[in-house]
C-alpha cells in the first residue's frame, strides 16, 4: 500500500511544479532555456538526472552487471570523470559563452552559425528528432519492466501511463518545470540509491561485500571473470565506458544544460556538484548490478516470448532485496531518473523541428505564438513515437546504444572542434557527420541491433568522427576570416583558443 502512496505523491508534486512553472513561461526562450538564468544546483542536477534514467538502473545495471561482474563499476567511474567532470571542464563555459554571443539556443542553430550552413541545421534537426526516439523508448521500457514487476500492471499500460505523465508536466512548464523537478528528483535519487546499495549488499543472498564477492567468484565458469578487475571482456568494457561517458559530449539534451546556466561562477560550482552526483548514482547502479546472479541463482529471467530477458534482472532483484515498505522509494528513484531524462529528450527533440526546421528554415516569419503551439504539439508527437518504438521487442541496451551512437557519432566531433579550433572547416564537419552516422547506422543494420555489439559500434562511430573531422579540415578550404572573426571574436580567451 505504501508504494502506491509514494507513487501518488510523486505524480502530484510533478504536476504541481508544472502548473507553478507555467506562470514563468512568457516566450520560447523561457520555455526552452529557462531564460538562461539557471543556477549551479539546478543545472548540475538537471545534467545528472538527464544523464541517468531507467536505462542505467534497469537495462544497463542488470545486463552489464550480469556479464561483467564488479568491473562494471568502472563504467560508473568513467561516467563521473569523463561524462561529467571532464565534460563540464571542457564544454560548459565555452558552450555557454559562444552560444550566448552567437544568439543560438539549440545544437542545430550552433552548427548553422558556426559552419555557415543551413543544410547542416536541417540535417541536425532531423537526426535529433528521429534518432533520439529509440533512447526515449528504452527509458519507457525500463520503467515498464519495473512497474510490471512491482505493481503487477501489464507492461504496455505502464508505458502508456509514463508517456502521458511526461507530456502533461512538460507541456505545462517547459524547461523551468523540468529543472525544478530535476532538483527534486535528484534528491530522491540520492536517497534511493543509498538505500538500494544497503539492502542489496545486506541481503542474505549476497551476505555483505566480501561474502558477495566470494559467492560470485564461485559461480561455475564465469566466476573468476565476475570478480576480476577488468572482467573477462576488457575491450567490450572499454567500449561501454567510451559510449556512456564520451557520448554525453555530443548529445543535444546534455549540452543543452550548458546553454541555460547563468554565469561562470555557476559553471565552477556546477562542475563539482555534477561530478559527485554522477559518481554516487552511476557507481552505485553498476556496482549493485553485479550481484544480480546471486539473487536469481545464476539463471537469467525468461520473458513473455520464452527467451532470456536481461532487462528483467534488476526489477526482480529489487523486488527480492527491498522491504515492501521501501520498494516504493526505489520505484520513485527509477521514475525520477527516467522522467527527467524523458522530459529533456522531448524538449530538445521538439525544439529541433519547431525552432530549427520549421521556423528556422521553412517559415522564418512564423509568429512566436504559433512556434510555441507547434513545439507543444511536437512534444506530444515525440512521446507517441517513443511509445510505439518501445512496444517493439528490442532490448534496452540495444536501443540506447544505437541512439547514443548515432547522435553522438554524428555531432560530437563537429561540435567539440567547432568550439575551439578555427581550422575546422565546413567540409570537415560534414565529413564527421556522415562518417559517425554511417558507422552507427551501418553497424546496426549489419549486426541487426545486437545488444552484444551495439555499444562497441557506438563507441567506434564517435572515434571515427573525431579522427575524420581534423583530417578533412586540414586538406579542405578554410572558412573565410571574416566568418571566423564573427564566431570567435567575442569568445576569444587566449588560453583556451586553438589556432588553425
Amino acid at each position: 500500500m505504501l508504494k502506491f502512496v509514494f507513487l501518488g505523491l510523486f505524480i502530484v508534486v510533478m504536476i504541481l511544479v508544472g502548473i507553478i512553472s507555467r506562470r514563468k513561461i512568457q516566450n520560447v526562450q523561457d520555455f526552452f532555456l529557462g531564460g538562461r538564468k539557471m543556477g549551479p544546483w539546478l543545472s548540475a542536477f538537471a545534467y545528472g538526472t538527464t544523464y541517468f534514467s531507467a536505462v542505467i538502473f534497469i537495462g544497463y545495471a542488470g545486463k552489464i552487471g550480469w556479464n561483467f561482474g564488479v568491473s562494471a563499476t568502472f563504467i560508473g567511474i568513467g561516467n563521473a570523470l569523463v561524462g561529467s567532470l571532464l565534460a563540464w571542464l571542457v564544454l560548459a563555459r565555452r558552450t555557454r559563452k559562444m552560444t550566448h554571443e552567437l544568439g543560438v539556443s539549440t545544437m542545430p542553430e550552433f552548427f548553422e552559425k558556426r559552419y555557415d550552413s543551413k543544410g547542416m541545421k536541417i540535417v541536425t534537426a532531423l537526426i535529433i528528432f528521429i534518432f533520439l526516439v529509440p533512447y526515449s523508448a528504452s527509458v519507457y521500457q525500463g520503467l515498464a519492466y519495473l512497474f510490471e514487476t512491482t505493481f503487477g500492471v501489464p507492461f504496455i499500460y505502464c508505458m502508456a501511463a509514463m508517456a502521458l505523465l511526461t507530456g502533461i508536466y512538460l507541456l505545462l512548464g517547459g524547461y523551468v518545470a523540468t529543472a525544478l523537478n530535476d532538483f527534486i528528483q535528484g534528491i530522491i535519487m540520492l536517497i534511493g540509491v543509498v538505500l538500494m546499495v544497503y539492502f542489496i549488499l545486506s541481503n542474505p543472498a549476497v551476505g555483505g561485500l566480501s561474502g558477495g564477492l566470494q559467492k560470485l567468484s564461485q559461480i561455475p565458469g564465469d566466476g573468476p571473470g565476475l570478480v576480476s578487475l577488468f572482467s573477462a571482456q576488457p575491450l567490450n568494457l572499454l567500449g561501454l565506458i567510451v559510449l556512456t561517458s564520451l557520448g554525453t559530449w555530443g548529445l543535444p539534451q546534455m549540452v543543452h544544460k550548458f546553454y541555460a546556466i547563468k554565469d561562470d561562477a555557476a559553471v565552477k560550482r556546477g562542475t563539482i556538484i555534477s561530478t559527485i552526483f554522477a559518481l554516487i548514482i552511476a557507481g552505485s547502479a553498476y556496482f549493485v548490478g553485479a550481484f544480480g546472479r546471486l539473487f536469481l541463482d545464476n539463471t537469467m529471467p525468461v520473458g513473455a516470448n520464452g527467451k532470456p530477458n536481461a532487462d528483467m534482472v534488476m526489477p526482480m532483484v529489487l523486488e527480492k532485496a527491498m522491504p515492501d515498505a521501501l520498494i516504493g522509494i526505489i520505484v520513485i528513484l527509477v521514475l525520477s531518473a527516467s522522467m527527467s531524462t524523458l522530459s529533456s529528450l522531448v524538449l530538445v527533440s521538439s525544439s529541433a523541428i519547431s525552432l530549427d526546421l520549421v521556423k528556422g528554415a521553412l517559415f522564418p516569419n512564423m509568429k512566436k505564438e504559433n512556434v510555441m503551439l507547434l513545439m507543444r504539439a511536437l512534444c506530444g508527437l515525440f512521446v507517441i513515437c517513443s511509445f510505439m518504438v518501445a512496444v517493439t521487442p528490442n532490448s534496452i541496451l540495444a536501443l540506447m546504444s544505437f541512439s547514443w551512437g548515432t547522435v553522438a557519432g554524428a555531432f560530437l566531433a563537429p561540435f567539440l572542434y567547432g568550439l575551439y579550433w578555427k581550422g575546422t572547416t565546413k567540409a570537415g564537419a560534414w565529413a564527421g557527420f556522415i562518417g559517425g552516422f554511417a558507422v552507427s547506422l551501418g553497424g546496426a543494420i549489419i549486426y541487426k541491433m545486437d545488444a552484444a555489439v551495439a555499444p562497441n559500434i557506438g563507441a567506434v562511430a564517435m572515434v571515427v568522427s573525431l579522427v575524420i573531422v581534423p583530417v578533412v579540415s586540414l586538406v579542405t578550404a578554410k572558412m573565410p576570416q571574416k566568418q571566423l572573426d564573427k564566431i570567435f571574436g567575442k569568445t576569444e580567451t587566449g588560453s583556451l583558443e586553438m589556432e588553425a
